[in-house]
Formats: structure tokens, C-alpha cells, sequence
């Protein structure tokens, strides 16, 4: 929690030409009326210091700040984005922010629409998403009386946010507009971390007395801004670290943690760990299998330290690792006041190189990391069978053969392969095969993530997953979100803007069913949600109280069966819908996903 700042104390940048109506401090429109000209003076400063995007859901008491974000997307300044679910709207923000990684700001009315963002206020605050929450709110008058929809808003979030400022109701003042771009500038330095190094959500709850509002005169051309560079590990006190080759030593990659961890495992010589949302899922070092691998002496038992980037929570085998006394555990975390650290004694770096003595070529570092690259493949191999067990690889001989009964063969062989069932490994390897470097992937926090994790090859994409929670809630809106940003971006570049797949369970989809709805107005991006539908929570099954609980306790409070119709839910909301139940069916679905919004639902058993 911080000060309410002043003016002196922030810098906002970028200017925008003054015409009459208009405050030269701050290019607020003067209309008379407070509540608007607070409002516009601060999303006005919030784009002039580099916010791109406003999420707005509609409510009497933020009416101001709704019709101001209007304006600045009528004037070109800002992309706006309007949701009747606070809930939706939040997720859809932390994607957008997660993807650009601008903060963009959420606009709420008072009452539980304030309380309906602080699922995506937390999830940001674990990982580290810079969010800006403008809150409408009752004047001090108002509050503590029982007023209608009216609540201690103030401190909603508590340690959630990062910082937050409760601001008094604007009256009109002179100098008040420039207050309120202080206000502005100051929420993003504290959102992206400019002087902290601790990106994540920052809360301003604006107090509104009546008139709320009145039209906001047109702004005579578009604002641009550029946002507030990062602070560098030095903020935190760390430091960045050399690290030498003497001991075995293997690079864990967590969720978020980035292409710089498979930079440092390829410098350096180590095997490379990474999960399927790390951003490091490739190159020459990653061990597909590190799972299997981590359980073997002559692997897991001959780690001497390990370098871990990102927040890892995709398997329990990495902690098992971290928490072993006889292994060194250097953790790099160049942002976030929080760092991963599961034992409670990993040293704690901003940032770590290869020493300049190890030699990637030498015999004992080809060895190890060679080892541990060339088990996995043999275990990816297996595992490759088990996904797609019609996969065999053809028979060349057959198909050039002039006997009808090789041609026969060939043919009955291929039309196998092709109404093969889907199992969770095929639907799995699937969808990491259709997703190209234009593309987008997010995976939900289902059991499917870890499908995904255990057998994909390496391959460069962009992938995302709400992982620092790993809660279910707001998938389809964070994935939203992305395909927003993303494809806006592409537009931009003038570059093939792709597809954002969503890979995710049918309770994660039922979760967030209300992110489908996409009003009037609003962009439909190229989204395809890919459902494996196995009727509940069969992650649970994976629970060791599963073996002796009671089945139907077990089912009623943990594996929640659903019958939804699913085509139905789909069409109800505008989304293009179909089942698949063969593999020739999925590759289909996938290689030519229709425009807009889409529904794959794909049946597997439980």
C-alpha cells in the first residue's frame, strides 16, 4: 500500500496538442463537470504513459471512466473492450497484459463487481502481470451508512495489490487534472515495476459524488505513449552470477521462465528441464522426459545443482529435486519480490552466465548433458507409440508396388491410422503439432497440461497458461485476451497473425462459460477452444485418496460429473461448434480451424 502521489513526484510521458476545452498539464477536457474530467485526465495519462488497453464493464457509479475510455477509442488512442462480467473482464485483461506485457487497466462500477476481480488481481500478483484496477466508489459520505452498493473498497485486494490509492471524490479544483495524470503515471511505474522490479496489479478506487457524468467533447487526435522500462535485479538485490562447470548440474524451467533459460543450458552445457509453459521448450539441451529421468540414480541421483528459471508446477518430481540436501539450488529471478524456492534455502540471483571456463565441447560436458538428451528420446519414442498407436511408419515398398494386394494393404493401413480413437496422449501431441510460431497456445490448468508436458518435442511457439495459481477460473478470457493482442499486433506488422488454440478441460470451459459471450461491438478473434470432454474431473483421479474413498463420495465432491451439451452451449453463445472422435477428424479440425470463434469438443473416456 502506498501514498496518494503528487504531481512533482512522476513524469508522465508524451504530449498531445491543446485546443480550447482542453488543460495543458494534462489534455483533459474541461467540461465543468469533475467526475469526467478526473476521468478522462487519467485514462488519458494511463495511454500517454504507454496503456494500450481498457476493459470496461458497465455500472452507474464508473460511468465517467466508461464514457472516457469510449472517447479514447473513438479518437484511435486506446483498444477498448467491454464485458458485463467483471470476472471475464479481469481474465480478459491479464491476458492482454500477459501477452503485450503493458499493464491494462479494468474499469468496474462499485459493490461485487470490485470482488469479481480478485480471482484475476490474484493470479496476477503470483505471477507477476501488471494490471491496473480503477474502481468507481461511494464518497467518504456514503460509506460505512449501509448506501447501496456500497463496501470498504478500499484495501479490497490487500497484499494482492502492489500498490493502491483510495481517491478522494474530484470537486472541480484547480489542479486537479494534473492530480489525476500524477495519479495516472504513477499506477504504471508501480504496475510494470519501473523503480521496484515487482510487476503485478496495482488498485486505484475513485470516489464519483453527483452529477456522475456528461458527455465527453472529442479529443482532436490520438494519444501515444511509451511504457516505463522494467527496474533491473539490482532494485531486489540481486545479483547476476557466474556459474562454473564443476558440478553436474541440470537447468529447471518453470512456467514464465523464458528463451533465456534455454540460452543458458545451450552456454553452458547443462541438460534442460523445461515444462511445456516455460517458454523454453526447445533446443538442442531440452530432456523431453525429465520426469522419468529424475527418478533414475545414474540422472536425478547424479545432479549436483540445479539453475531454475520460472516457476515450475507441472510435476512433483522437480521439488522432490530441490528440496534434496545434497543438491545446490541457485534460483533466477531478475523481477518479483516473491522467488520459487521450495526447500527455503535456494540462493536467490537476479541473473546467471556461463563461465567462461566450461567448454561446451569437452568430452565430460557433451557426456552429460548427452546422456540425459538421448535417454529422453528413447522414453519419447515410447511414449510416441502410446499416443498414437496406429502410427507406424509406412510401408514405402507397399505403396510403389504394382501388386494389388501390397496396394490393398497400404491402403487398409492408412485408412487405420486415420479412425484410430483419441486418447489424451494423441489429442496432446495434436495439438502441440498444429501450433506454429504465428500461433498462440494457452493451456488450461486441466490434466491435459500434463499430457502435454510429458511427450511434446521441443519446438519454438508461443505458448501461455495461468500458472501462478494454476487455478481453472478465466481461461477462456485470458485466452481471449492473447488472440486479441497477438493478432492486433500481427495486424499492425503487417505478419500472418495466426491462431490462438486453447487446450483445456470441459470443468475448465463450464468454469469460464460466461467469457463466450462477446457483445455487440466487440472483436471476435481467431480462437479455437479444444475441449477433451471426459464428463468431470478425472485430474482427481490421480489423488491418492482415490484408491480407497468411497466412489461415490469421491464422484460427488471431486470428480463432478457433467452432462452438458456442450453443441448447444456453443451455439447459444455465436461459436462455431464440432465433435471429433477419430484422429484423421482431429487433424482435420485443427489444420483448417473455421474464422472467429470455435469449439472442438473431443470425447475421451474418463
Amino acid at each position: 500500500m502506498g501514498d496518494r502521489p503528487h504531481a512533482g513526484d512522476v513524469t508522465s510521458v508524451g504530449t498531445s496538442p491543446v485546443h480550447p476545452g482542453m488543460s495543458a498539464a494534462s489534455g483533459s477536457a474541461v467540461t465543468g463537470n469533475p467526475a469526467t474530467d478526473f476521468s478522462l485526465a487519467l485514462l488519458s495519462a494511463l495511454v500517454r504513459n504507454g496503456v494500450r488497453d481498457l476493459v470496461v464493464s458497465p455500472g452507474s457509479r464508473s460511468q465517467a471512466l466508461a464514457l472516457a475510455a469510449a472517447e479514447l477509442e473513438r479518437s484511435g488512442s486506446a483498444r477498448l473492450h467491454v464485458r458485463i462480467d467483471e470476472r471475464s473482464g479481469g481474465f480478459l485483461a491479464l491476458g492482454l497484459a500477459r501477452e503485450t506485457g503493458a499493464p491494462a487497466v479494468v474499469v468496474t462500477t462499485s459493490g461485487t463487481a470490485t470482488a469479481n476481480l480478485h480471482p484475476a488481481v490474484l493470479e496476477a500478483h503470483e505471477a507477476g502481470i501488471p494490471l491496473i484496477i480503477v474502481t468507481g466508489d461511494r464518497p467518504e459520505e456514503l460509506r460505512g451508512i449501509r448506501s447501496n452498493q456500497t463496501t470498504q473498497q478500499d484495501g479490497l485486494y490487500a497484499s494482492a495489490v502492489h500498490w493502491s490509492d483510495d481517491v478522494d471524490a474530484p470537486t472541480g479544483e484547480p489542479g486537479e487534472a494534473d492530480r489525476a495524470s500524477a495519479l495516472g503515471a504513477a499506477a504504471v511505474r508501480a504496475a510494470v515495476g519501473a523503480e521496484t522490479a515487482d510487476p503485478g496489479p496495482v488498485h486505484l478506487n475513485i470516489a464519483f459524488r453527483e452529477p456522475l457524468s456528461v458527455a465527453v467533447p472529442p479529443l482532436p487526435e490520438p494519444l501515444h505513449g511509451t511504457l516505463p522500462a522494467v527496474a533491473g535485479p539490482a532494485a531486489l538485490g540481486r545479483d547476476i552470477v557466474s556459474v562454473d562447470g564443476g558440478r553436474k548440474t541440470v537447468v529447471v524451467a518453470g512456467a514464465d521462465a523464458g528463451p533465456a533459460a534455454e540460452e543458458f543450458a545451450r552456454d553452458a552445457g547443462f541438460p534442460l528441464l523445461a515444462e511445456v509453459s516455460s517458454g523454453a521448450h526447445f533446443g538442442p539441451n531440452l530432456v523431453v522426459s525429465y520426469r522419468e529421468l529424475l527418478h533414475e540414480d545414474a540422472f536425478g541421483g547424479a545432479v549436483e545443482r540445479a539453475i531454475v528459471f520460472g516457476h515450475p508446477t507441472l510435476s512433483r518430481e522437480v521439488p522432490a529435486l530441490l528440496t534434496r540436501d545434497d543438491v545446490e539450488v541457485v534460483v533466477v529471478a531478475p523481477t518479483g519480490a516473491q522467488a520459487y524456492n521450495p526447500g527455503h534455502r535456494a540462493r536467490i540471483v537476479g541473473g546467471v552466465r556461463a563461465a567462461e571456463t566450461i567448454d561446451v565441447r569437452s568430452p565430460e560436458v557433451r557426456g552429460w548433458v548427452g546422456r540425459w538428451v538421448f535417454a529422453s528420446r528413447r522414453i519419447a519414442e515410447l511414449a510416441e507409440r502410446e499416443a498414437d498407436p496406429a502410427a507406424v511408419a509406412p510401408d514405402v515398398e507397399k505403396a510403389r508396388s504394382f501388386n494389388p494386394a501390397d496396394a490393398l494393404a497400404f491402403a487398409s493401413a492408412e485408412l487405420a491410422a486415420i479412425r484410430a480413437p483419441i486418447t489424451r496422449a494423441l489429442l496432446a501431441e495434436a495439438v502441440w503439432r498444429y501450433t506454429w510460431p504465428h500461433d498462440r497456445l494457452v493451456l488450461g490448468a486441466s490434466r491435459l497440461i500434463r499430457d502435454v508436458d510429458r511427450i511434446v518435442p521441443g519446438k519454438k511457439i508461443a505458448v501461455h497458461a495461468n500458472r501462478g495459481l494454476a487455478g481453472i477460473d478465466g481461461t477462456i478470457a485470458t485466452a481471449t485476451g492473447i488472440a486479441l493482442a497477438s493478432q492486433a499486433a500481427a495486424r499492425g506488422a503487417g505478419t500472418p497473425s495466426g491462431v490462438t488454440r486453447v487446450l483445456l478441460g470441459d470443468l475448465a470451459l463450464l468454469h469460464d462459460v460466461g467469457s463466450l459471450l462477446m457483445g455487440a461491438g466487440e472483436a471476435r478473434p481467431h480462437v479455437q477452444v479444444i475441449v477433451g470432454n471426459d464428463g468431470g474431473g478425472t485430474i482427481f483421479d490421480g489423488l491418492e485418496v482415490a484408491a480407497t474413498a468411497s466412489s461415490d463420495a469421491f464422484d460427488r465432491v471431486l470428480y463432478t460429473p457433467q452432462g452438458v451439451d456442450i453443441s448447444a452451449l456453443a451455439h447459444a453463445y455465436g461459436w462455431h461448434h464440432t465433435v471429433v472422435r477419430t484422429k484423421g477428424e482431429l487433424d482435420q479440425a485443427l489444420s483448417a480451424p473455421p474464422a472467429g470463434t470455435s469449439i472442438v469438443e473431443v470425447p475421451l473416456p474418463r
